[in-house]
């Protein structure tokens, strides 16, 4: 007979395993190359900062500027590409040496990176619709946002989530807009703003100058001359023991500044403007001072409980709704007219078989195209209801071919209709069969909360990207608070259903 291990052993591999995690994460930093300029960006970030042109060449004119720098260092200009969102990760894992794409200087950033001198100054743009949609007011200045639509909700104001205008919107609008915070809040926030799910869009100079010309020309910047306060300096950072190649980085900056190379660089891709005159004089006294109050741990929490509570939100509205429908599909299937399974199977397969990232981005950023505007709570609602009915679907088809088809024809013989039968005698025995599965399911679901960020809703993930990309210098602490409050959530939920399975043995039995 088999010894069990006593829990205590367990724990001592546990803790083991933590030592040798703990052992790998403190190794020796890695050291920048002294031949190769590796760069790092996200190419799928838009234009005009590094992006796939014609004959999928890279461009752009942060592009121009990684390779004119290390030409001046005497380097090799090799670009690695990275998600925009992970860049600091990656500059400390080593993949790259330095980040060169649109990253606004933090005090949070600065004490986890060593930042170059800046090499563009931006600041922020309202667009709007040209042509308001039908039911809503024009909004013709930074100002009309602070008021409410007919219908007293709030405006909804798209923004890239962890840019430059994500903080400034946070810090001028929290109270009177809803933000709608995207990985990816370029072109898809303005396509939003196009089709009527976001009241408008910011964003930086830089980006809202070349999409307003090159395929949003529908869009227009209220409020045009008007300087905002919403400024960042968009600066190189590299690891904080590679001072020596910041140095490097930062007197090839003033050099091309000084002799105007910075200036054709700009100039070419139709970005210059006065405020990059300034940057000479913002060089000399680098990095601003630190007047930016750090985050405390309550702050965190706070935020990650309010997050932790709209996931509860959403798994607790959709699940059920996702249960009933896989329960008429699979009663469809087996027990409805011949010309309904196939579509109800077809149904099954195509959610199936597609992932769930799809379906999400089908039903907030394509529906709005056949006249269907859900918002991002709706939209993730309906897809985690959509994608957990097909899976739902198959768990009661399963349940209802477990019950024995003497049930059904000994109903009959009782004299009960056929619906009557379903009803009373073969599904309260299925649902006693599925009970297993479906709690599994829901367990899932609740997992699965977190694909709804990208729909700009912020759920516990969403909460934890958001603090993580505010302050890197945070990241354990952070993913320490969000694993926690996922296993506080979800092990009440597993010992749930471990009492339901029990007792559905019991009564089966």
């Amino acid at each position: 007979m088999r010894r069990r291990w006593p829990w205590a052993v367990g724990l001592l591999v546990g803790v083991l395993l933590t030592c040798l995690v703990v052992l790998w994460y403190r190794q020796a930093p890695p050291k920048a190359s002294t031949d190769v300029f590796r760069w790092g960006a996200d190419e799928k970030g838009g234009a005009p900062y590094v992006y796939l042109g014609d004959n999928d060449e890279l461009t752009g004119f942060e592009v121009d500027l990684a390779n004119e720098l290390a030409r001046r260092l005497g380097m090799r200009s090799e670009f690695v590409s990275k998600s925009w969102e992970n860049l600091p990760e990656d500059l400390r894992r080593g993949d790259i040496d330095v980040i060169l794409n649109g990253y606004e200087w933090s005090p949070a950033r600065e004490r986890r990176m060593a930042s170059t001198i800046p090499y563009y100054n931006a600041t922020v743009r309202l667009m709007v619709p040209a042509e308001p949609p039908k039911g809503k007011e024009a909004i013709d200045s930074w100002d009309a946002l602070r008021q409410r639509n007919k219908d007293g909700s709030k405006k909804r104001v798209a923004v890239q989530r962890g840019a430059l205008t994500e903080t400034y919107m946070r810090r001028e609008f929290s109270n009177d807009v809803d933000i709608l915070a995207f990985k990816e809040g370029t072109d898809n926030a303005m396509r939003l703003v196009r089709n009527g799910v976001a009241d408008a869009t910011v964003q930086d100079d830089l980006t809202a100058g070349y999409y307003a010309e090159h395929g949003f020309q529908d869009l227009r910047f209220p409020d045009a001359d008007r300087e905002v306060p919403g400024r960042g300096y968009y600066v190189n950072f590299v690891r904080p023991q590679d001072t020596a190649l910041r140095d490097r980085i930062n007197d090839a900056l003033r050099k091309m500044t000084e002799d105007g190379t910075l200036k054709a660089i700009y100039e070419k891709q139709g970005i210059w403007s006065k405020r990059q005159e300034g940057l000479a004089k913002l060089a000399e006294h680098w990095p601003p001072e630190n007047v930016e109050p750090e985050r405390t741990l309550l702050d965190e929490t706070e935020l990650l409980i309010k997050s932790a509570g709209v996931t509860v939100v959403l798994a607790v509205l959709s699940f059920p709704v996702a249960l009933l429908c896989g329960l008429f599909i699979g009663l469809g299937r087996l027990y409805g007219p011949r010309f309904l399974a196939l579509p109800l199977t077809a149904y099954v397969e195509v959610i199936r078989g597609t992932p769930i990232l799809l379906q999400f981005y089908v039903i907030y950023y394509l529906l709005p195209y056949a006249g269907i505007t859900l918002s991002g709570f709706a939209a993730g609602l309906f897809g985690l209801a959509l994608n957990y009915s097909a899976y739902e679907a198959e768990n009661a088809r399963a349940g209802l071919l477990a019950v024995p088809k003497g049930q059904m024809e000994a109903a009959l013989a009782l004299g009960m209709s056929r619906w009557t039968a379903l009803r009373h005698v073969i599904i309260p025995q299925a649902l006693r069969i599925v009970v297993p599965p479906v709690t599994n399911d829901f367990i899932s679901l609740f997992k699965d909360t977190s694909i709804c960020s990208v729909v700009a809703v912020t759920e516990l993930t969403g909460g934890y990207e958001q603090l993580r990309i505010a302050e890197p210098d945070h990241i354990l602490r952070l993913a320490a608070l969000t694993t926690i409050l996922y296993l506080l959530m979800s092990y009440p939920l597993s010992l749930v259903a471990r009492r339901l399975e029990k007792r559905a043995v019991k009564v089966t039995v």
